[in-house]
């Protein structure tokens, strides 16, 4: 068992683990998915692929926040930013994904107020500076961020804020996982599962997919070492015939996550449908702010309109969510399509899928 984290980068232990996944890999193709961006940085990186069998395939999936966010929560974000007297404030990441027609910081560059942040609670700070302007905070991410958020809405409300709301695209990831087996569109055989959102939710919430869909699934850490033990883990539960829920990551996620997270997650957001770019509307996918904070819903306070919500042409972003394509497949990347100007979210964020295949090409 490895203590250290120069053990968890170590070739050594590294190139024993892919020796042990080439023992028990069966003759058929294994089709495995991660649906972590952070995975899929350490799989390009570490170069990762290029110890593993010819048949076995690592799949990136929707596991970038940015990535996943709409045109349409841009658009609309985008809308709010014109009012008077409203200030913006993101994660740094957001700020640049390209919406229908421009991106918040095309926005900021010709004057509107838009500001970043590093916690969700600076834009309390700045609500509470600023009593004769509206903050909204634009909510993305997964079940990680989710907790941050509601205390940001608790804190606002206990401090009698109510220039202060917050426009909710969270995610929550099994969801999406559940939508992408039923599409059809891929044949996968396993899930490399979330290790943030892990910590946050525990383990239980993928029993389904093991149960229901007979599909195993590993929670992964993010080193080189944990990414090879998690592919052995889950070879050697399809060479078994086994569909079960493993931790591999059990340093930092326990078994029933973080508690007092989800008590605070729960208190303020309840579940919604929800619009993720390339797998469109997912049932129960999204929180919502509940009606008993609803004076703090930038949905609710806020009503603009905005043109029907479209795609930069050529983009297949929506294709590489979904792991039926790869950037290398599109026509814009790297010659349109760059991290300096984006025409698609999966060019923006470094857990971008595209914005990875650009920055590790070499070691992959």
């Amino acid at each position: 068992m490895v203590k250290y984290i120069d053990e968890y980068r170590d070739p050594q232990i590294s190139n024993s683990i892919a020796q042990s996944i080439k023992k028990i890999m069966p003759d058929s193709a294994i089709n495995l998915m991660e649906v972590c961006g952070g995975h899929t940085i350490t799989i390009f990186k570490y170069g990762i692929r290029k110890l593993l069998p010819d048949n076995l395939n690592l799949i990136s999936g929707p596991g970038c926040p940015v990535c996943v966010t709409s045109n349409d929560f841009i658009d609309r974000a985008i809308a709010i930013s014109h009012l008077d007297d409203v200030i913006i404030t993101t994660f740094g990441d957001m700020i640049r994904v390209p919406g229908s027609d421009s991106s918040l910081s095309k926005e900021k560059a010709s004057g509107a107020d838009i500001r970043i942040c590093y916690s969700p609670m600076d834009a309390v700070d700045i609500a509470e500076n600023s009593p004769d302007s509206e903050i909204v905070f634009l909510g993305i991410g997964f079940e990680t961020t989710a907790p941050l958020v509601a205390a940001s809405i608790l804190a606002a409300k206990s401090k009698s804020l109510n220039n202060f709301s917050v426009l909710s695209s969270h995610k929550t990831m099994p969801q999406a996982m559940k939508a992408l087996l039923d599409s059809g569109d891929i044949a996968l055989n396993g899930f490399i599962c979330p290790g943030h959102v892990s910590t946050i939710t525990g383990i239980g919430m993928y029993e389904f997919l093991a149960k229901d869909y007979k599909m195993p699934c590993v929670v992964s850490g993010f080193e080189p070492v944990d990414m090879l033990e998690t592919i052995f883990m889950l070879v050697k539960q399809i060479a078994e015939g086994r569909s079960e829920v493993e931790n591999q990551y059990v340093r930092s996620v326990k078994p029933e996550g973080n508690t007092k997270a989800v008590k605070l997650m729960n208190e303020v957001f309840e579940p919604t449908d929800m619009p993720w770019r390339g797998l469109g509307v997912i049932t129960g996918s999204g929180l919502k702010i509940k009606e008993k904070y609803q004076d703090f819903d930038a949905y609710k306070k806020f009503q603009v309109d905005f043109p029907e919500p479209k795609e930069f042409p050529g983009c297949i972003c929506g294709d590489i969510m979904r792991g039926v394509k790869v950037p290398t497949q599109c026509k814009l990347f790297k010659k349109v399509c760059t991290p300096e100007d984006p025409k698609g979210a999966c060019m923006v964020s470094d857990e971008g899928t595209c914005a990875t295949y650009l920055k590790y090409a070499s070691l992959d």
